[in-house]
Protein backbone atom coordinates (compact mmCIF):
# COMPACT_ATOMS: atom_id res chain seq x y z
CA UNK A 1 0.00 0.00 0.00
CA UNK A 2 1.26 3.44 -0.97
CA UNK A 3 0.17 6.74 0.64
CA UNK A 4 1.26 10.11 -0.73
CA UNK A 5 2.18 13.01 1.55
CA UNK A 6 2.40 16.10 -0.67
CA UNK A 7 4.87 18.89 0.06
CA UNK A 8 2.20 21.58 0.07
CA UNK A 9 0.23 19.72 2.74
CA UNK A 10 3.02 20.10 5.29
CA UNK A 11 2.98 22.68 8.04
CA UNK A 12 4.77 25.88 6.93
CA UNK A 13 6.00 28.85 8.91
CA UNK A 14 8.19 31.75 7.75
CA UNK A 15 9.69 33.71 10.64
CA UNK A 16 12.05 35.74 8.47
CA UNK A 17 15.22 34.22 9.89
CA UNK A 18 13.72 30.70 9.60
CA UNK A 19 11.62 29.18 6.81
CA UNK A 20 10.45 25.79 8.08
CA UNK A 21 8.25 22.98 6.81
CA UNK A 22 6.93 20.15 9.01
CA UNK A 23 6.01 16.75 7.61
CA UNK A 24 4.57 15.69 10.98
CA UNK A 25 2.90 17.59 13.84
CA UNK A 26 5.45 19.86 15.46
CA UNK A 27 5.24 22.96 17.65
CA UNK A 28 2.24 25.05 16.60
CA UNK A 29 1.47 22.75 13.67
CA UNK A 30 -0.88 19.88 14.42
CA UNK A 31 -2.23 17.26 12.01
CA UNK A 32 -3.80 14.22 13.73
CA UNK A 33 -3.32 12.18 10.55
CA UNK A 34 0.42 12.88 10.59
CA UNK A 35 1.62 12.86 14.18
CA UNK A 36 4.29 10.32 13.26
CA UNK A 37 4.97 7.27 11.09
CA UNK A 38 6.03 4.25 13.16
CA UNK A 39 9.11 5.42 15.13
CA UNK A 40 9.62 8.39 12.77
CA UNK A 41 8.38 11.41 14.73
CA UNK A 42 9.71 14.56 12.99
CA UNK A 43 10.93 15.52 9.53
CA UNK A 44 11.52 19.27 9.49
CA UNK A 45 12.98 20.98 6.44
CA UNK A 46 14.61 24.23 7.58
CA UNK A 47 16.24 27.16 5.80
CA UNK A 48 18.05 29.47 8.22
CA UNK A 49 19.20 32.94 7.24
CA UNK A 50 22.91 33.92 7.38
CA UNK A 51 24.21 34.35 10.91
CA UNK A 52 20.93 33.21 12.47
CA UNK A 53 19.95 30.06 14.32
CA UNK A 54 18.43 28.25 17.26
CA UNK A 55 19.68 29.33 20.68
CA UNK A 56 20.48 26.84 23.40
CA UNK A 57 17.54 24.55 24.12
CA UNK A 58 16.98 21.07 25.50
CA UNK A 59 15.74 17.64 24.39
CA UNK A 60 15.00 14.35 26.16
CA UNK A 61 14.32 10.77 25.02
CA UNK A 62 14.69 11.34 21.29
CA UNK A 63 17.10 10.25 18.57
CA UNK A 64 17.85 13.36 16.48
CA UNK A 65 19.60 13.24 13.10
CA UNK A 66 20.63 16.29 11.09
CA UNK A 67 21.25 16.08 7.33
CA UNK A 68 22.47 19.25 5.59
CA UNK A 69 21.44 19.85 1.98
CA UNK A 70 23.28 23.15 1.41
CA UNK A 71 25.62 25.31 3.48
CA UNK A 72 26.98 24.63 6.95
CA UNK A 73 25.29 24.29 10.34
CA UNK A 74 27.31 25.06 13.47
CA UNK A 75 26.49 22.86 16.47
CA UNK A 76 27.41 23.17 20.14
CA UNK A 77 26.07 21.08 23.02
CA UNK A 78 26.24 20.36 26.74
CA UNK A 79 28.51 17.35 26.12
CA UNK A 80 31.23 19.78 25.03
CA UNK A 81 30.85 18.99 21.35
CA UNK A 82 31.33 21.81 18.84
CA UNK A 83 31.60 21.66 15.07
CA UNK A 84 30.07 22.33 11.66
CA UNK A 85 27.84 19.91 9.77
CA UNK A 86 28.06 20.07 5.97
CA UNK A 87 26.44 18.18 3.07
CA UNK A 88 27.46 14.53 3.07
CA UNK A 89 27.79 14.40 6.87
CA UNK A 90 25.30 12.69 9.17
CA UNK A 91 25.10 14.06 12.70
CA UNK A 92 23.17 12.29 15.44
CA UNK A 93 22.32 13.03 19.05
CA UNK A 94 20.76 10.62 21.52
CA UNK A 95 19.03 13.08 23.83
CA UNK A 96 18.32 10.38 26.43
CA UNK A 97 18.19 11.72 29.98
CA UNK A 98 18.72 15.25 28.65
CA UNK A 99 20.95 17.27 26.37
CA UNK A 100 21.13 20.97 25.55
CA UNK A 101 22.44 22.35 22.28
CA UNK A 102 22.41 25.28 19.87
CA UNK A 103 22.42 25.34 16.06
CA UNK A 104 23.45 28.34 13.96
CA UNK A 105 24.10 29.02 10.33
CA UNK A 106 27.88 28.89 10.01
CA UNK A 107 27.84 31.51 7.23
CA UNK A 108 27.29 35.26 7.54
CA UNK A 109 26.41 35.56 3.83
CA UNK A 110 24.61 32.38 2.66
CA UNK A 111 21.57 30.48 4.01
CA UNK A 112 21.83 26.92 5.35
CA UNK A 113 19.28 24.35 4.20
CA UNK A 114 18.95 21.18 6.23
CA UNK A 115 16.64 18.44 7.43
CA UNK A 116 16.23 17.58 11.08
CA UNK A 117 14.79 14.15 11.76
CA UNK A 118 13.56 12.89 15.12
CA UNK A 119 12.99 9.23 15.93
CA UNK A 120 11.57 7.67 19.07
CA UNK A 121 14.24 5.60 20.85
CA UNK A 122 13.64 1.96 21.65
CA UNK A 123 14.72 2.64 25.26
CA UNK A 124 14.10 5.71 27.40
CA UNK A 125 16.62 7.41 29.71
CA UNK A 126 19.65 6.59 27.56
CA UNK A 127 22.97 8.24 28.26
CA UNK A 128 23.22 11.37 26.06
CA UNK A 129 25.49 10.82 23.06
CA UNK A 130 26.80 12.65 19.98
CA UNK A 131 28.25 11.31 16.74
CA UNK A 132 29.05 12.72 13.32
CA UNK A 133 30.24 10.86 10.23
CA UNK A 134 31.46 12.34 6.93
CA UNK A 135 30.83 10.14 3.89
CA UNK A 136 32.81 10.25 0.62
CA UNK A 137 31.19 12.10 -2.29
CA UNK A 138 30.68 8.93 -4.33
CA UNK A 139 28.84 7.17 -1.47
CA UNK A 140 25.43 8.28 -2.80
CA UNK A 141 26.04 8.87 -6.52
CA UNK A 142 23.36 6.87 -8.36
CA UNK A 143 23.31 4.27 -5.58
CA UNK A 144 21.99 3.80 -2.06
CA UNK A 145 24.22 4.78 0.83
CA UNK A 146 23.36 3.87 4.42
CA UNK A 147 23.75 6.89 6.72
CA UNK A 148 22.08 5.63 9.93
CA UNK A 149 21.22 2.24 11.42
CA UNK A 150 20.81 0.37 14.70
CA UNK A 151 24.07 -1.53 14.17
CA UNK A 152 26.27 1.15 12.59
CA UNK A 153 26.55 -1.00 9.44
CA UNK A 154 28.67 0.32 6.56
CA UNK A 155 30.08 3.07 8.77
CA UNK A 156 26.66 4.65 9.37
CA UNK A 157 25.86 6.56 12.54
CA UNK A 158 24.10 4.53 15.24
CA UNK A 159 20.42 5.16 15.99
CA UNK A 160 18.95 3.43 19.04
CA UNK A 161 15.92 2.21 17.14
CA UNK A 162 15.23 -0.61 14.65
CA UNK A 163 15.52 1.40 11.45
CA UNK A 164 17.80 2.18 8.53
CA UNK A 165 18.13 5.48 6.68
CA UNK A 166 19.37 5.33 3.09
CA UNK A 167 20.30 8.27 0.86
CA UNK A 168 20.67 8.34 -2.94
CA UNK A 169 21.68 11.20 -5.24
CA UNK A 170 20.47 10.49 -8.75
CA UNK A 171 21.39 11.98 -12.10
CA UNK A 172 18.59 12.69 -14.57
CA UNK A 173 17.13 9.48 -16.00
CA UNK A 174 18.89 7.12 -13.59
CA UNK A 175 16.84 4.17 -12.32
CA UNK A 176 17.46 2.63 -8.92
CA UNK A 177 15.74 -0.13 -6.95
CA UNK A 178 15.76 -1.38 -3.38
CA UNK A 179 14.38 -4.74 -2.20
CA UNK A 180 12.13 -4.39 0.84
CA UNK A 181 10.84 -6.65 3.59
CA UNK A 182 7.03 -6.56 3.14
CA UNK A 183 6.62 -7.06 6.91
CA UNK A 184 8.34 -3.72 7.54
CA UNK A 185 7.39 -0.14 6.63
CA UNK A 186 9.00 2.46 4.40
CA UNK A 187 8.98 6.24 4.12
CA UNK A 188 10.50 7.93 1.06
CA UNK A 189 11.24 11.67 1.20
CA UNK A 190 12.35 13.71 -1.81
CA UNK A 191 14.87 16.30 -0.61
CA UNK A 192 15.82 17.61 -4.07
CA UNK A 193 14.52 17.21 -7.61
CA UNK A 194 11.70 14.89 -8.64
CA UNK A 195 11.37 11.13 -9.10
CA UNK A 196 8.97 8.44 -10.24
CA UNK A 197 8.57 6.03 -7.30
CA UNK A 198 6.58 2.82 -7.77
CA UNK A 199 4.47 4.59 -10.37
CA UNK A 200 3.94 7.76 -8.29
CA UNK A 201 5.40 11.11 -9.38
CA UNK A 202 7.06 12.87 -6.44
CA UNK A 203 8.52 16.36 -6.47
CA UNK A 204 10.76 18.06 -3.93
CA UNK A 205 9.25 17.89 -0.44
CA UNK A 206 6.85 15.07 -1.32
CA UNK A 207 6.88 11.80 0.60
CA UNK A 208 5.58 8.28 0.07
CA UNK A 209 4.55 5.96 2.91
CA UNK A 210 4.92 2.27 2.07
CA UNK A 211 3.29 -0.73 3.75
CA UNK A 212 3.46 -4.40 2.67
CA UNK A 213 5.66 -3.48 -0.31
CA UNK A 214 8.49 -5.76 -1.46
CA UNK A 215 10.37 -3.36 -3.72
CA UNK A 216 11.03 0.33 -4.23
CA UNK A 217 11.72 1.37 -7.82
CA UNK A 218 12.87 4.90 -8.64
CA UNK A 219 13.52 6.86 -11.80
CA UNK A 220 14.92 10.39 -11.54
CA UNK A 221 13.06 12.97 -13.62
CA UNK A 222 15.58 15.63 -12.49
CA UNK A 223 18.85 15.57 -10.60
CA UNK A 224 17.50 14.39 -7.24
CA UNK A 225 18.33 13.51 -3.66
CA UNK A 226 16.08 11.13 -1.73
CA UNK A 227 16.01 9.67 1.77
CA UNK A 228 14.43 6.28 2.46
CA UNK A 229 13.52 5.12 5.96
CA UNK A 230 13.22 1.37 6.54
CA UNK A 231 11.16 1.01 9.73
CA UNK A 232 9.87 -1.73 12.00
Amino acid sequence: MLTLRRAEERGHFDFGWLDTRHTFSFGEYSDPAYNRFRSLRVINEDVVAPGQGFGTHGHKDMEILTWVLQGGLEHQDSLGTKGIIRPGEAQVMSAGTGIRHSEYNASKTEPVHFMQIWMLPETRALKPRYDQVAFPDDRFRNTWGLIASRTGAEGSVVIFQDLKIHVARLDVGVQLALDLDPLRFGWLHVAKGSVLANGQTLKVGDALAMEAESRLELKADDASEVLFFDLE
